[in-house]
């Protein structure tokens, strides 16, 4: 499903189905740390209902699943979600996924301790999603928003390949990020009371193949470049890499979390 935003890629359309098979081999690379993180706010534990939107192939349910959970994992792409459920298959775990986007959920009011969004609520419309999650949520009910990215100017694999995915895609504006806080419109305020943000950095492994895979699992490469040129793109990556980086390395990321409560 082609997906288009003016405010992102300049309205260039991008569909994560494509890229469903890179996605669920490559883009689980949060480490230990960052799990760690979600469990200690209290998130996603034992006797909680959560919602994942934005699920892509289930890494954040899947990797929380051994906390008790409740989870229901949604995604708007049905190739993803598939990938999802394969997954969830194999490691014999009892996750409901939806394909939906977030914009469309409908769940009844008060039916989540928890909502999740990693990596995916900028994609979202905030005037529907935001008045929606509050509903969903229970009294006391929290919304996570979670990201985390790479830090080219700090990192000089990741710059090189950022320059590379810029040199045969211009209009992807995911490139040149720096450390900030989750950022949400003021609005936001009308339904719930943030309680906590935190941006820490993490060095995550790679290989040259998993970090080729990583970058091919990107808005700005698989799932919006053709077949010929995500090729042309792979193949002078692949050179880039053998070039510059070692078989095993790290790249250096920051993660950012932002924690809501709705309004009492």
């Amino acid at each position: 499903m082609d997906i288009t935003n003016e405010k992102i890629d300049n309205g260039k359309a991008f569909d994560w189905g494509r890229v469903s098979t890179e996605y669920a081999k490559y883009r689980d690379i949060y480490p230990n740390e960052f799990y760690d993180k979600i469990i200690s706010l209290g998130l996603c534990t034992k006797g909680q209902k959560v919602l994942d939107v934005g699920t892509g192939t289930g890494v954040l349910p899947r990797h929380l699943y051994e906390y008790g959970a409740d989870f229901v994992s949604a995604d708007i792409s049905e190739n993803q979600i598939e990938a999802a459920k394969i997954l969830a298959k194999e490691n014999k775990q009892n996750i409901q996924f939806i394909v939906s986007p977030a914009e469309d959920i409908d769940f009844p009011q008060d039916s989540f301790d928890v909502i999740t969004a990693c990596q995916c609520f900028f994609y979202f419309h905030y005037e529907t999603v935001i008045p929606n999650f509050a509903k969903m949520l229970k009294k006391g009910g929290k919304l996570a928003v979670l990201y985390m990215e790479w830090l080219p100017f700090e990192d000089k694999i990741a710059k090189a390949s950022e320059d590379l995915v810029l040199k045969y895609n211009p209009k992807w504006n995911g490139a040149g990020e720096t450390r900030h806080p989750i950022i949400l419109p003021e609005f936001v305020d009308k339904y719930f009371d943030t309680i906590h943000s935190e941006e820490f950095d993490l060095d995550v492994p790679f290989t040259r193949e998993s970090w080729n895979g990583r970058m091919k699992a990107c808005r700005g490469t698989g799932a919006s470049l053709s077949e010929e040129e995500l090729v042309k793109w792979e193949n002078e990556h692949k050179k880039l890499l053998e070039e510059i980086a070692d078989e095993s390395f790290t790249i250096k990321h920051y993660a950012a979390i932002k924690v809501l409560q709705v309004k009492k």
